[in-house]
């Protein structure tokens, strides 16, 4: 079996629990795991079609899936075995009916994450999502739309950025947000690493993190608990997810419906400091910022 990855990515800093997991599933059930990377989507179809005519693996996992997806493509035309980390083609008519994947409801995570803050008090609640590239950053971002909903909150467009996935990013999307007229209060992340770029760039500019601006997260990864403040996040259980992958695959591959292999978990709230009741309004923020600035 062959983990299939288009870049050796530092954006996903859970990628060895992830294949830790996997690799350990394999093995408990006598099966080999194997790494492949590439650095573009044309290479990474090369080394697949090579892998598949020389006969080095049996089925695939596809992590961090795209909204179209050349690599599902390609393995369903050879007919080879495979499953998504992730799902894929939002948008899209749907015709993955015969596809296998497992993946963490991010969607519900945001849902959640915005109701906390309006629990909290928080009437104007940003969003800063991921690459649009990927599946996942829209499904993030309608479950912050539904959470507002959910709230009875308005979805204003201004409080929305896309495209961080680097703590650089997070801190620029961020700053866009606080540049508002009537900032937000508190905003949710839909990545760890772009929440926590965000929160060291507003605390380089006088801001108290939990308390002039609340911040949440998503996946869970180590640096969140020893930020300071410690970051409130949805965690994502990357060895078990890994684990489940490979299983599921291999379940596959010994005759199993692929359209029968889809399960779909939940995120677990991790508390941190990083969020609470707002300190200012909103009015009162803009006011703060100015002044710092």
């Amino acid at each position: 079996m062959v983990i299939n990855s288009e870049e050796p990515d530092q954006h996903n800093p859970f990628l060895q629990d992830f294949l830790a997991g996997a690799c350990a599933a394999a093995s408990s059930l006598d099966w080999t795991m194997t790494i492949s990377t590439a650095t573009s989507e044309k290479d990474t179809l090369k080394v697949l079609s090579r892998l598949y005519e020389e006969r080095k693996a049996d089925g695939f996992i596809l992590p961090r899936t795209a909204v179209k997806d050349a690599r599902i493509g390609l393995l369903r035309s050879l007919g080879v075995p495979h499953i998504l980390y992730g799902r894929t083609g939002y948008g899209q008519p749907n015709n993955w009916d015969e596809t296998s994947w497992f993946d963490i409801a991010g969607e519900s995570a945001m849902r959640n994450a915005v109701l906390r803050l309006s629990d909290l008090g928080h009437t104007r609640i940003g969003f800063v999502g991921s690459d649009p590239k990927f599946n996942y950053a829209h499904l993030r971002r309608d479950g912050y739309a539904e959470g507002l909903h959910a709230a009875g909150l308005p979805l204003d467009p201004d409080l929305i950025q896309d495209g961080a996935r680097t703590r650089e990013d997070g801190a620029a999307q961020g700053r866009v947000l606080m540049a508002l007229d009537q900032p937000p209060t508190a905003i949710v992340f839909a990545t760890d690493l772009a929440a926590l770029g965000f929160c060291a760039d507003a605390q380089d500019q006088g801001f108290e993190i939990g308390r002039d601006i609340s911040v949440i997260g998503y996946d869970g990864i180590p640096e969140c608990r020893y930020a300071r403040p410690a970051l409130t996040t949805f965690s994502v259980d990357s060895r078990a997810a890994g684990e489940r992958l490979a299983t599921l695959l291999i379940r596959q591959i010994r005759g199993e419906a692929a359209a029968d292999l889809r399960e779909l978990a939940e995120a677990n709230l991790i508390e941190g400091d990083s969020d609470g009741p707002p300190n200012l309004t909103s009015n009162e923020l803009a006011r703060k910022l100015n002044h710092l600035t």
